[in-house]
């Protein structure tokens, strides 16, 4: 009877739309998620430099964290989600693992303490459906990053706040983005853009 109850309550923390609940943070760390996205491909898409400094935004437990750290042989990679929960499993996942070049931000869902021009890759997997102040936090993504500089967005399929592909451009592009690669295809995606104006890099 608690494993029905059980099942039950992950399917619905899956099927319900909004910020996804940290109780069930363990899901996220099911090998199954290479079929849609691995971890390699990933780095491939973000064309990640060792001496990059990176934001991945709503990191959950990590899953794609610990590789794109270890990438970053000189740089940095911060960690950035509204759910202190969901940071500490990641910070303990990596010292368990001893991984190391990174750090840990929890996000008041608006704003962003980091200077401006300091990133020069900002990316999210299946997080800004859920983001309640999109543009606000796309406005950030421009202060923060270099000249140049990349926002990445991945959605996958059965997500139930996934954007499509149009809805994400037309977004982006308000904002003083301009589109720069997309990889994958309309089930499970990934749309780069990159940073057009703005002030100059420090």
């Amino acid at each position: 009877m608690r494993t029905e109850i059980a099942d039950k309550e992950i399917k619905k923390g899956f099927a319900t739309k909004g910020v996804f609940p940290y109780r069930w943070s363990f899901t996220l760390l099911f090998p199954l998620r290479n079929i849609f996205l691995s971890a390699g491909k990933l780095i491939e898409r973000l064309d990640i430099k060792e001496n990059y400094n990176v934001l991945e935004v709503g990191p959950g437990p990590g899953y794609f964290s610990i590789p794109v750290a270890r990438k970053l042989k000189t740089g940095k990679l911060i960690l950035a989600d509204i759910q202190p929960e969901m940071l500490e499993y990641a910070r303990k996942r990596f010292s368990k693992k001893k991984a190391g070049n990174a750090s840990y931000y929890l996000c008041n869902g608006k704003t962003f303490d980091f200077s401006d021009n300091f990133f020069d890759v900002i990316y999210m997997i299946a997080v800004l459906g859920e983001v309640e102040t999109k543009e606000a936090y796309i406005r950030e993504f421009s202060r923060m990053l270099k000249r140049g500089g990349i926002v990445s967005v991945s959605e996958l399929a059965g997500d139930p706040d996934k954007m499509s592909i149009g809805e994400l451009k037309d977004l982006f592009e308000k904002h003083d983005f301009s589109f720069y690669a997309q990889y994958g295809n309309k089930r499970d995606y990934t749309l780069n853009f990159k940073k057009k104006n703005g002030k100059q890099d420090s």
